[in-house]
């Protein structure tokens, strides 16, 4: 069947080699049964293209039309057929794998309406869904002790929920700007991440001993996550948020049995476990407990999506996330 809007055309960015990318024109995608098509306002820039991004072995390019964006929201404005609950028109964000484009192709259970309060604002929604449900697995009460290794987007996300909950925030990043990021989301405490060995006895003196109820390692690499088991109480929770993809770890396995901490490998691959935390998270935002608004540092168009990659990469002085933004 002839679609209304055949022939009409988006733009797509193709990642063509390492640290190189074009733009396109191509046909608008259709959607099949059960899914929708959205027009897209913008899509966060993600941490984890970077190694994609760089080039290695297993890369192949060039990616698919769209490809590695998977940060989107816009406005529905095709449906396909046996969908319920969606109409064009409708403002989403969505979990989609080809973002980095003016439209792209999503199922409709993986698509989240927006209210009207968030009109107008940004809402990547697969990063804020990660956050609400690494919130949840933490288990975060009022009067606990949380330190927060590594405040990027998602450490500071992390700060303003647990301080929202009643707990207190102690931040640790490497960045003074991270720090101050911190602070603005409610840290208590914010520590340079430069000494292991001062940091463990700064958390020492200001837990009284007794270290943290709970640590959240944000940071995704080696030594980070080392920190982060010093820090642990004794029957404290380890929550490991940080995305570990380049190499095996080790972990200091005497300590976690000794203190009988509790270790949570805090990701998700389900897609229905994403689509909840988006939904939490616009709960979160809508009745203010989250306001990620501050921490869109950067934006980009599309056809700059590279310099969006180079400055999450290089992470200049004041950038914690870039948003690739379309007309």
């Amino acid at each position: 069947m002839t679609m209304p809007d055949a022939g009409l055309m988006m733009d797509a960015a193709i990642i063509t080699g390492p640290g190189k990318m074009v733009t396109e024109a191509l046909p608008l995608p259709q959607p099949g049964a059960g899914q929708v098509r959205i027009r897209l306002e913008g899509c966060g820039v993600c941490a984890s293209n970077l190694t994609p991004w760089a080039g290695p072995e297993w890369m192949q390019f060039p990616t698919e039309p769209g490809g590695l964006g998977h940060e989107g929201w816009g406005v529905v404005d095709a449906v396909g057929d046996d969908v319920e609950g969606l109409k064009i028109g409708d403002r989403v964000a969505a979990l989609s794998f080809h973002a980095y484009a003016t439209h792209d192709v999503a199922d409709a259970d993986k698509v989240v309406p927006l209210p009207a309060k968030l009109d107008g604002q940004p809402f990547p929604g697969e990063p804020l869904g990660c956050a609400m449900n690494i919130f949840r697995r933490s288990e975060i009460k009022a009067g606990q002790t949380v330190a927060i290794i590594g405040i990027g987007f998602l450490g500071a996300l992390l700060t303003q929920l647990a301080t929202s909950a009643g707990a207190r925030v102690i931040a640790i990043s490497r960045r003074p700007y991270s720090l101050d990021v911190a602070r603005q989301m409610g840290a208590a405490h914010c520590i340079p991440m430069e000494d292991h060995w001062q940091i463990i006895e700064e958390v020492k003196t200001l837990t009284g001993g007794t270290m943290c109820d709970c640590v959240i390692e944000a940071v995704g690499k080696q030594w980070p996550l080392d920190l982060a088991a010093e820090l642990t109480r004794e029957r404290g929770r380890l929550v490991v948020a940080g995305y570990h993809q380049d190499g095996a770890r080790q972990v200091n396995m005497q300590l976690w049995n000794w203190r009988g901490i509790d270790v949570i490998n805090a990701h998700e691959r389900d897609p229905a476990e994403y689509i909840r935390g988006i939904r939490e998270a616009v709960d979160a935002v809508v009745a203010g407990r989250l306001d990620p608004s501050s921490l869109y540092t950067h934006s980009f168009p599309l056809e700059q999506l590279d310099a969006a990659l180079d400055a999450t990469r290089d992470r200049p002085d004041g950038f914690l996330k870039a948003l690739v933004t379309y007309k």
